[in-house]
C-alpha cells in the first residue's frame, strides 16, 4: 500500500484531523501547529537538524514552517495527525515555538494523548476545546530555545516567503542572501531540509490549501501562487498533499 488517507470528522473549527497509513516516504512543509501520533509502526525522520526515530505510540509535535523528511519506515505506518490552525494557538500565547518527539509512556504526552483520543472518539465540540486547551497548555510548557539559521539562509527564507508567488531565479535569492549561489544551496539544505526550489514549492501549495479553505476555485488558485497552469498546480499539489485541488476543496467545505 503506498498511501491511504482518511479524513476523520471534526466537530471544532480550525482543528483537523486525518489518519494516514502506508508505505511511502513523506516530505512536507508544516504551515499548521501539529500534533501526530504513530499509530502502527516505526519510521525514522530528519526534522530541525537531527534525525529522530518514533515508534509505535509516540507523539510527534512540530510548528508552522517546519520542514519533515521521512527518511525510513519499517513497513506500513498509520498515523493519526491532529492540525491546528495558528490562531487557535497564538489567540492564547503569541509566538510559541516548540517541537518534540515523545515515546509512548512519557508523561509529557498525555495531553495530547487525550486530545487525539477524543479526535478519535468523534468527541463533542465542549470536549474538544477542553482536550485542545489542555494540548496547547502542554506545548508553551514544552517551549523551546529558538534554533537560528545562519544570515544568508534567514534572509532566503524570508525573500521565498515574501515573493512566494513570483518567479525568482537563484542568483536573485543569493544575491539578496550576500552568499554565493553554490554555498547557499548547500547551506539551504542542511539548515531547511530540503532545497530552495522545493521549499518555493511546499510555500505554493500551502498557499493554494489556505486559498482553497476560504472558499477559492481551484481553477482559480494557480496564477495566483505562482504556477505556470492547473496543471502544474494539480501536478505538484497531488505529490504533496495526497489528492488533487478540487478533491481539498469538496473536503474543506
Amino acid at each position: 500500500m503506498a498511501y491511504q488517507l482518511d479524513v476523520l470528522p471534526v466537530a471544532l473549527p480550525g482543528l483537523r484531523a486525518v489518519r494516514s497509513r502506508g508505505t511511502e516516504l513523506y516530505v512536507g512543509l508544516k504551515d499548521a501547529f501539529v500534533i501526530t501520533r504513530l499509530v502502527e509502526g516505526r519510521t525514522r525522520f530528519w526534522t530541525h537538524g537531527r534525525e529522530w526515530y518514533p515508534a509505535t505510540g509516540s507523539i510527534v509535535i512540530q510548528q508552522p514552517g517546519d520542514v519533515h523528511r521521512e527518511l525510513a519506515r519499517d513497513g506500513c505506518v498509520t498515523y493519526q495527525i491532529v492540525r491546528i490552525a495558528s490562531p487557535l494557538v497564538e489567540e492564547a500565547f503569541a509566538d510559541v515555538r516548540v517541537h518534540a518527539c515523545l515515546p509512548a509512556g512519557d508523561a509529557r504526552a498525555r495531553p495530547f494523548d487525550e486530545l487525539h483520543d477524543a479526535v478519535a472518539a468523534g468527541a463533542d465540540r465542549f470536549t474538544l476545546e477542553c482536550a485542545l486547551a489542555e494540548a496547547v497548555g502542554a506545548m508553551v510548557a514544552m517551549e523551546q530555545p529558538r534554533r537560528s539559521h545562519t544570515f544568508p539562509v534567514r534572509r532566503s527564507l524570508a525573500m521565498l516567503r515574501d515573493r512566494f508567488d513570483e518567479n525568482l531565479t537563484l542568483d536573485e535569492l543569493a544575491a539578496h542572501a550576500r552568499l554565493d549561489k553554490f554555498h547557499l544551496c548547500r547551506a539551504f539544505r542542511e539548515q531547511v531540509g530540503m532545497p530552495p526550489h522545493a521549499y518555493q514549492i511546499h510555500l505554493r501549495v500551502m498557499h493554494a490549501k489556505r486559498m482553497l479553505e476560504e472558499g477559492a476555485k481551484p481553477k482559480d488558485v494557480a496564477p495566483r501562487v505562482g504556477m505556470y497552469d492547473q496543471s502544474q498546480l494539480i501536478r505538484h499539489f497531488r505529490r504533496i498533499v495526497g489528492m488533487t485541488p478540487g478533491q481539498f476543496a469538496a473536503r474543506a467545505v
